[in-house]
């Protein structure tokens, strides 16, 4: 009997209805158009209203997804739920996802906290599920809300200007090895440099944990060292790439598409110069959509597959690097 692989079988995503421009930060902080463009790449992103949330957006992808692969909600094994911050404190919201998606089943809801890498961390963790058995279909969800959590002020300039909100959902399924499928994936972290990209609170380490007079110090909004990131990124994004194709014997001139995670135009353009591969093999959305930490690369990898940019038989190359740090990629024959 063949071991099964795994197969990525349609994606979905959803976005915030409201969209905000750089020349509307223009009109809040000391900030232009032009520096965004120049440092980010970033023109525009969409951030949640009032009864947009975490877990709506994640159902309305998650039913798009289905819906592209004629699934119902009951076809689904088990559910993988991405995100910085969940819905509530707790539980985490892979469970509200599974009721939202009205699945009549009891099947298990995995709830995985790894910033910008976590779609790579989630599909690592489905395919090894599909592989051993355990499950034949499980569905991946990720959302992300930033805009709530941000100093949108000139003093969170730095940050605020990144960063952007959305979901994206993806269905993967058991197949046989003759067939497209998950090739492998790599991934790591590297602890030591957790604070160079964090939020420090609330924390259940305060006593009390949330202050008393209701006033919010900088502890309480992302700080980075943006320079440090950077840098890193693209050192550890080149370097897991050719990491994952020598142990699959395969090398970087094989891989006919990117889809990197989306945190700044600047930094995917680098790795793939250094790469030696032609930008034009890659897709963006950092320009409409800014960082969408986790959600990134389901939401490109879904938005160029709609647009024809894979096609069959190509092999895809997904590479992210957040906080943690954490960083990883994957192969995927198409």
């Amino acid at each position: 009997m063949s071991i099964a692989r795994t197969r990525i079988v349609s994606l979905g995503s959803n976005l915030p209805v409201k969209v905000v421009t750089n020349f509307d930060l223009e009109q809040s902080m000391n900030t232009t158009d032009e520096w965004i463009q120049q440092r980010s790449g970033i023109r525009e992103r969409r951030w949640v209203s009032p009864g947009e949330t975490l877990g709506g957006m994640a159902t309305a992808a998650s039913k798009e997804a289905m819906e592209k692969g004629n699934l119902k909600p009951d076809d689904i094994d088990a559910i993988i739920f991405s995100s910085l911050i969940g819905d509530y404190v707790f539980p985490g919201t892979g469970v509200l996802l599974q009721d939202r998606l009205g699945m009549s089943k009891p099947i298990p809801a995995l709830d995985i906290r790894n910033q910008c890498s976590g779609f790579l961390y989630a599909l690592s963790i489905a395919d090894a599920w599909i592989r051993s058995g355990f499950y034949r279909r499980v569905l991946i969800s990720t959302s992300e809300i930033h805009s709530t959590s941000m100093e949108k002020s000139s003093k969170g300039r730095d940050l605020n200007v990144l960063f952007g909100d959305g979901a994206a959902s993806c269905v993967v399924e058991a197949c046989s090895e003759s067939e497209p499928h998950v090739i492998d994936t790599i991934l790591a972290s590297e602890g030591k440099y957790a604070e160079k990209l964090i939020i420090r609170n609330p924390s259940p380490n305060n006593h009390p944990r949330l202050q008393p007079n209701g006033q919010l110090d900088d502890s309480y909004y992302p700080t980075m060292d943006g320079r440090f990131v950077f840098k890193n990124a693209v050192e550890r994004m080149c370097e897991v790439l050719h990491q994952v194709t020598r142990k699959n014997n395969l090398k970087i001139s094989d891989i006919d598409f990117v889809i990197p995670h989306q945190a700044n135009l600047r930094i995917n353009q680098m790795v793939m110069q250094q790469l030696e591969i032609p930008f034009e093999k890659s897709h963006s959305t950092i320009e409409r959509y800014g960082n969408t930490t986790s959600v990134t690369i389901p939401l490109t990898l879904n938005e160029a597959l709609s647009l024809g940019k894979i096609k069959k038989g190509d092999l895809v190359a997904f590479v992210a690097f957040g906080s943690g740090f954490t960083w990883g990629a994957s192969l995927v024959r198409f």
